[in-house]
């Protein structure tokens, strides 16, 4: 059964301007607040994850300073500088009782933003994050994605890696040009140390709202016993796993991603 089409649009008046930089966003819905932080691929206004969450929500989906068309300063080169953007940028909308959900390194900015204060969220909903260090110091937890052509990545990132497969020589110049930011920005920000801050994880602690962890199944990027390490280190944390998808679980499950999501909410 197709989605419905809730009209997740580009934010009426243009970008919004948080900290001088002008932000691009979708917006849609109505109602409670909900701030979708995407991860390193980028926001895909096209997804249907968009619509389905904003069924039930007024939903607010930047995309992260350096990523899509939203502009970056010089001196943001950190996990943690996104972290005190996206506070910012909170206080910009005066968001309250606000629901935070984060996919694969939007869920890092996201539980980088609690640990610090969350006076305007209700609830934080993390999936497939990344962002901390389980293993030894001999032990790669994460894949090294910069290593990978994009089939490859494909393959361990979806259980359907055609979700993923793109033709960059028939898209749209913009769409080419979003996408090579997107992983220039990621590299910038996750490359060194790779994909995690070593402090993040001993400050999760501090989360002090109620937390998910959700999990497509089938990740090959992380292993779930990261995810569940993830959810052990946030007090009350609960984990749960979405079958039939990998790594980016909104796009796979997009509907029972946004059912989730709301059942979380609403308890």
């Amino acid at each position: 059964m197709p989605l419905p089409a809730c009209g997740a649009l580009p934010r009426a008046g243009g970008p919004l301007t948080v900290d001088g930089l002008r932000i691009e966003m979708l917006e849609g819905g109505e109602g409670r607040p909900l701030l979708f932080l995407h991860p390193g691929i980028g926001l895909d206004p096209k997804a249907p994850v968009l619509d389905a969450l904003a069924a039930k929500s007024w939903l607010i989906a930047p995309s992260h300073p350096g990523f899509g068309s939203s502009e970056l300063a010089p001196s943001m080169t950190t996990v943690e500088d996104l972290s005190y953007f996206y506070l910012d940028l909170m206080d910009a909308l005066e968001l309250t009782d606000a629901i935070v959900v984060g996919v694969g390194f939007g869920a890092w900015i996201a539980a980088a933003t609690a640990v610090k204060s969350t006076a305007r969220m209700s609830r934080l909903v993390l999936a497939n994050p990344i962002g901390i260090k389980v293993g030894d110091r001999d032990t790669r937890d994460i894949v090294d994605i910069f290593a990978l052509l994009d089939p490859e990545f494909n393959k361990l990132a979806y259980v359907d890696p055609s979700l993923g497969a793109r033709d960059y020589k028939a898209l749209p110049e913009a769409e080419v040009i979003a996408t090579a930011r997107n992983r220039e920005s990621l590299a910038r920000f996750a490359w060194q140390p790779y994909m995690h801050d070593p402090k993040l994880k001993a400050r999760l602690r501090r989360i002090r709202i109620p937390t998910l962890v959700l999990w497509g199944k089938h990740d090959c990027i992380i292993s779930e016993s990261y995810g569940r390490a993830f959810a052990a280190a946030i007090p009350g944390a609960r984990f749960e796993l979405i079958d039939k998808a990998a790594h980016f679980p909104h796009i796979e499950q997009p509907q029972q991603f946004a059912d989730r999501v709301f059942a979380f909410a609403g308890s």
